[in-house]
């Protein structure tokens, strides 16, 4: 009786622990397509890219390079001002260009302490900083602060600067909104003499064709924040509040380059995860834009 009472529960005893094995792999798999998910995420979010760039015009003499940074909606926690600076340090450009809304309305002076540190660091390393504000950063403040770091506030000025034997003709505007008479040519003149970039935080494209700037630097639109594989386009276009927009034979201005006669339109997709960390396929991204003598095209 004994040693059959003793065969009968081995048996009971196996099929009890067989459930827990399958448990414990079960909440394993769990976690580990958790963790996958995380790190997606916060590759996406908080991992910086450089996006190169490569133009061409019959008005440059020799090669220039020029950074292009915006939308760092700085935070405690967001992509810091060292990698920012190392990224734009490991390209060595002629200029860097900041294009606005480098910190949220209504932050902090700790935070906005954070692009204006951006901004002396860059220029502590030697290279010129050229900067217009966006909708979030207007405070007057700020932008002095931005000057006395070395920045060049271009609000609605213009400079003429020499890279490498070339004249270069910089134009920028602080504008958070145009009306339907918005003219340029109210304020500024191209020099046809000089390759001429003009810097503005909102695209507006039509506008800028008519303006004819050899090259029109953006941004503004995060990239749509989530953008479809292969180059599709965005999931979502914020500025016709259309969903899918690719598929509505729409004109979409999201990031990239859109030519135009005479010159191109670049629109950054910026650093910052603002209003929330959703970014996809569209990670964050120091721009660096190379214009090369138009007789290297073929090359």
């Amino acid at each position: 009786m004994t040693e059959t009472k003793e065969r009968d529960d081995k048996p009971q005893t196996a099929a009890k622990k067989k459930p827990k094995k399958k448990e414990l792999f079960k909440w394993s798999r769990v976690f580990a397509v958790l963790f996958v998910l995380i790190m997606i995420w916060w590759f996406n979010n908080y991992t910086l890219r450089t996006t190169n760039v490569t133009l061409y015009s019959s008005k440059i003499k020799e090669p220039i390079r020029i950074a292009v940074i915006s939308d760092q909606h700085a935070t405690k926690h967001g992509i810091s001002n060292k990698s920012i600076c190392k990224r734009i340090k490991k390209n060595d450009p002629d200029a860097v260009m900041i294009l606005g809304d480098m910190y949220t309305t209504d932050s902090p002076q700790e935070l906005r302490q954070i692009p204006i540190d951006l901004t002396a660091d860059i220029v502590k390393e030697g290279y010129p900083v050229f900067f217009v504000n966006g909708e979030h950063d207007t405070d007057r403040k700020y932008i002095e602060a931005q000057r006395k770091a070395g920045a060049h506030v271009m609000d609605y000025k213009s400079e003429k600067i020499n890279i490498k034997g070339n004249d270069v003709c910089v134009y920028g505007i602080d504008n958070v909104y145009y009306s339907e008479t918005f003219n340029l040519f109210n304020e500024f003149q191209p020099d046809e003499s000089c390759y001429n970039i003009l810097l503005a935080h909102i695209p507006n494209y039509k506008k800028f064709e008519e303006f004819g700037a050899d090259l029109t630097l953006c941004a503004d639109t995060h990239g749509c924040m989530v953008q479809l594989p292969f180059d599709m386009g965005p999931v979502f276009y914020s500025d016709a509040g259309e969903w899918f927009p690719q598929f509505k034979d729409m004109e979409v201005y999201d990031k990239g380059t859109f030519d135009y006669k005479g010159g191109t339109m670049f629109i950054t997709s910026g650093i910052g995860v603002s209003p929330l960390p959703i970014r996809f396929n569209n990670r964050p991204e120091v721009a660096i834009i190379d214009v090369l003598p138009e007789k290297q095209a073929g090359k």
